[in-house]
């Protein structure tokens, strides 16, 4: 049994420490604090425990009905190289509200053969998918 727990529960959701790693985030650097408590507000998130300090998380932006997209994943250093992501991504992929979705994103830097694991592969149609992308909006003031 791992010592680790993974919950949905919002009340269990450190917002501080969520904010505190992803403000140094390669993905969302200086992201406000209210931003990060709207997006989980308006996210399926999930809350990795360890001795019931928040150690990770992950947010699903999602309609639970056709689309999701993951973000904002993330497991603190010290407990990196524990299994502790394969469980979190488990978890999310056997949530009752992401089942028969019909397509489920994310975009990563680094981590592609984690989630390769769990069904993700590269876009088999990259030439249909457009973007507006604004990466230092939190950095401009």
């Amino acid at each position: 049994m791992s010592a680790y727990e993974i919950s949905t529960d919002p009340a269990r959701l450190d917002i501080d420490a969520i904010h505190a790693f992803l403000t140094q985030s390669y993905w969302s650097p200086g992201i406000p604090r209210a931003t990060v408590a709207r997006a989980i507000a308006n996210s399926l998130c999930f809350g990795v425990f360890w001795q019931g300090q928040q150690v990770g998380f992950a947010r699903m932006v999602t309609d639970k009905t056709t689309f999701a997209y993951l973000c904002d994943v993330y497991v603190l250093e010290a407990h990196r190289g524990r299994g502790v992501s394969k469980q979190m991504m488990d978890h999310i992929m056997k949530h009752p509200d992401l089942q028969g979705l019909r397509r489920m994103m994310l975009a990563t830097r680094d981590a592609h053969g984690l989630y390769a694991q769990f069904g993700f592969t590269p876009l088999s149609a990259p030439d249909r998918i457009m973007e507006v992308l604004k990466p230092n909006i939190y950095l401009s003031g």
